[in-house]
């Protein structure tokens, strides 16, 4: 069931009558400049900032973040689209059962599905680590925090679609969408709950997490934990799901981001406890040490830092500073007693100390 995109929302068990009725585009300009964009934008900005922000802390830097980025975000765009046309393929077939490749590519109509982006952002992860050298793990456990963010506020952006909403309720926090001239449903606001979902999702990162990480790639196993409980739920009560193709499980079609939600959400649980119970990690493996040890290293050699005790578990120690313009290295190896340091490495650790 769709609902009119020109007519009002309300929620009478909140607000009585009080309506607000947004216009999906915000600026007339040709084909016209939806709100959906501009919002998906600013979740974007706005966890592209939170992960500069938060990079210093993973051994990483703002170049590494903007980098990512580049390479990221036509990919995720290009996931999201093509994730969403393979379970929705007979939409885009002609009468005569050929595929239509301009509506395919039609992203402006609508028709993004965040796991397609999430996937592709993890193979770009993946290539763009290895080709920096730096564990994945630790640009992954700073990606899912400014993914949540970014997935908090883009939510808002199916709520002005009047899109992505649940099945009829009677609960006080109902919203009601109308579907004619004369007719309305009154439904779960899905949009409102996954929002919300990835919000305290994305402080318990903050605040708890990360606070007492591990070992790399501990954001990132509680994301897909955290998101894929929530995700399965939720999908449950959608209207508008994807369904993988015409398979059914005792008797009732399979929705396909439900399906994988509850993979990944039990992937991850095995993930965490085999991480935390099983494998012991050292705090000298997380990558944010590994790079200040090797900055230190680097700067005792060259005679310029005092020893300092270091600073939190899981953090750089406070005497050195993360250059943004610098790409995190690898920790020097130990040189063996008795032998000196040739002239250019010796300028080479002093540029590293500044």
């Amino acid at each position: 069931m769709r609902a009119l995109q020109d007519m009002p929302i309300s929620f009478p068990g909140l607000f009585g009558d009080w309506e607000f009725n947004p216009d999906p585009i915000a600026i007339h300009i040709g084909h016209g400049i939806y709100w959906y964009g501009i919002i998906l934008a600013i979740g974007l900005l706005a966890g592209l900032l939170l992960c500069t922000k938060q990079a210093k802390r993973y051994g990483l830097t703002e170049d590494n973040v903007l980098d990512m980025v580049l390479w990221a975000v036509p990919s995720c765009i290009v996931g999201a689209r093509l994730y969403y046309v393979i379970f929705y393929l007979d939409l885009y077939r002609n009468a005569d059962g050929s595929l239509n490749w301009g509506e395919m590519v039609a992203v402006w109509d609508g028709g993004l599905a965040i796991y397609g982006a999430v996937i592709a952002g993890a193979i770009v992860a993946f290539f763009y680590t290895r080709h920096k050298k730096i564990k994945l793990g630790a640009m992954t456990d700073l990606a899912v925090m400014g993914l949540l963010l970014g997935q908090c506020i883009g939510r808002w952006a199916n709520f002005i679609n009047r899109e992505a909403f649940g099945a009829e309720t009677t609960l006080p926090w109902r919203m009601r969408l109308w579907t004619s001239a004369t007719q309305y449903i009154e439904v779960h606001p899905t949009f409102f709950y996954e929002s919300l979902w990835n919000l305290i999702g994305l402080l318990l990162i903050l605040f708890v997490v990360s606070k007492a990480r591990r070992f790399d790639g501990e954001n990132t196993w509680f994301y897909f934990l955290w998101y894929g409980l929530g995700r399965f739920w939720i999908e449950g009560l959608r209207t508008d799901s994807l369904y993988l193709f015409n398979w059914t499980f005792l008797g009732q079609p399979i929705r396909v981001s439900q399906a994988l939600s509850l993979v990944l959400a039990a992937v991850s649980a095995v993930m965490l406890f085999y991480n935390i119970q099983v494998k012991k990690h050292a705090q000298s493996e997380l990558w944010v040490n590994q790079v200040a040890m090797a900055r230190q290293t680097a700067a005792e050699e060259a005679g310029t830092l005092d020893s300092r005790p270091e600073g939190p578990a899981g953090e750089a120690p406070s005497s050195v500073e993360t250059e943004n313009s610098a790409e995190p290295e690898e920790p020097a190896p130990a040189r063996p007693e008795g032998t000196q340091n040739a002239e250019p490495e010796k300028e080479e650790a002093d540029g590293n100390a500044h």
